[in-house]
């Protein structure tokens, strides 16, 4: 009787409740202490990565101090380190060794590139690039006459192209750029300036395709910092997010991402076209043949008009050189003899070093970089052939005779069947 007037359950129901509530709270206050602990510590590693990486300052109180010594002088000198009219704006920096940066020079809007001591080993990456020689700027040496760097420039250009009929063509327009001030005279800063330039990849493959379209216009430089032309759209295809997002997104929904963030068809088309004529350009070109050692979208952007612009060429290499450093590479595996992402040699087991021939042609590389950009959306009328056309360039190997004739057909029929698709229409 007594304890029909006592419901204990009315007692022990809202602790139950109470306890539950309490434990729901703490599970929620723990993954929220250990979300901002993970989020701080993005923030953090990020943020590090990016003060080391990020030494623009650095860079340019190097290059300014070596112009106010009369060490080095170009036509960004003034600009940038004494009438401030030369800006560096947003990095994008992806190697501490080469700065890059988004940039004003008055009313023009560049892309910064500046150069930063090398690393102290050795590897086939650094042997590809500019040899630190450049960064004393000691060449040439006072006293040397103009004919004299005239015939330091060709020896330099038939060491890196190999020997072209032309390469004195070549030299006539590195010595017109050389003379910064357009006084009709080189200066010794001058011609330091452009020595250590002609040590960069990137410089030289802008000197070589300066009368294409392909890559964008030197603006200016001083010492081994160069300013070049901005390109409006870039990467080749996708849309850039906060590295916060980034750090989050798997790799294989970024790649769904990034195929949705095109132009239309039409316009991808034609910068697929400037593409394979960039790659035709390259090929046994007017001054060499040159490798393109990484053909991925963030190499590549594009203009207003849809004209295909490389935005870095680092691994755009001339072929003599990388046949040269690619020998000395020692090896055990095939793995062993990757440049880039994209140049794999085979590596000879009796001698354990890397053969200098490339297991696969540029145009099998950009054609693969370019399937599912051409084929998603293409025109029904279209697609088979071009499908069929892009597999066939995929397959490509070796680099025999033979195979240049079927790399120059399947290059022109590709070409061929996506102009005249876009061909009478305002695209073109």
């Amino acid at each position: 009787m007594a304890r029909g007037l006592f419901p204990w359950g009315i007692f022990t129901k809202p602790l139950y409740i109470q306890t539950k509530f309490s434990y729901l709270h703490m599970k929620y206050l723990f993954f929220s202490w250990l979300a901002v602990f993970v989020g701080s510590w993005i923030v953090y590693v990020e943020y590090s990565s990016y003060t080391e990486l990020c030494r623009g300052h650095d860079c340019k109180n190097s290059i300014c101090d070596r112009y106010r010594k009369g060490v080095i002088d170009g036509s960004a000198c003034s600009s940038l380190c004494d009438k401030d009219t030369l800006y560096l704006g947003k990095c994008f920096t992806m190697k501490p060794k080469s700065q890059v940066y988004s940039g004003t020079w008055g009313d023009l809007e560049g892309v910064i590139k500046c150069q930063m001591e090398e690393a102290p080993h050795y590897d086939l990456g650094n042997a590809m690039q500019h040899r630190k020689e450049s960064a004393a700027f000691n060449q040439p040496t006072k006293g040397t006459s103009v004919e004299r760097f005239r015939e330091m420039i060709l020896n330099h250009l038939k060491s890196k192209v190999g020997d072209q009929a032309n390469l004195a063509d070549l030299a006539t327009q590195v010595l017109s750029i050389t003379d910064a001030n357009k006084d009709g005279h080189i200066s010794l800063p001058e011609a330091r300036s452009t020595w250590a330039l002609l040590q960069l990849n990137e410089f030289l493959l802008a000197l070589v395709l300066q009368d294409r379209e392909h890559t964008p216009k030197l603006l200016g430089f001083c010492g081994d910092l160069y300013v070049m032309e901005k390109v409006p759209y870039s990467p080749l295809y996708g849309i850039s997010l906060p590295w916060v997002m980034e750090v989050w997104i798997p790799a294989g929904v970024r790649r769904s991402m990034d195929q949705w963030f095109t132009p239309s068809w039409p316009h991808r088309a034609k910068i697929s076209i400037g593409l394979l004529e960039l790659v035709e350009d390259v090929f046994h070109g007017t001054f060499g043949s040159f490798l393109m050692c990484d053909v991925s979208a963030t190499r590549f952007g594009y203009n207003e008009r849809h004209d295909l612009k490389v935005m870095d060429a680092r691994y755009i290499v001339p072929e003599a050189i990388f046949q040269e450093n690619i020998r000395q590479q020692r090896c055990d595996v095939d793995e062993d003899c990757l440049y880039g992402a994209d140049c794999l040699t085979s590596c000879d087991l009796t001698k354990h070093r890397c053969t200098p021939e490339v297991t696969r042609p540029n145009l099998a590389k950009a054609c693969e970089a370019l399937k599912d950009y051409t084929l998603r959306g293409a025109p029904a009328d279209v697609r088979e052939e071009l499908e069929k056309q892009l597999y066939a360039c995929i397959a490509l190997k070796g680099s025999s005779e033979q195979m240049e004739i079927e790399h120059s057909l399947i290059l022109n029929n590709l070409k061929t069947l996506l102009w005249k698709k876009i061909s009478h229409t305002k695209d073109s």
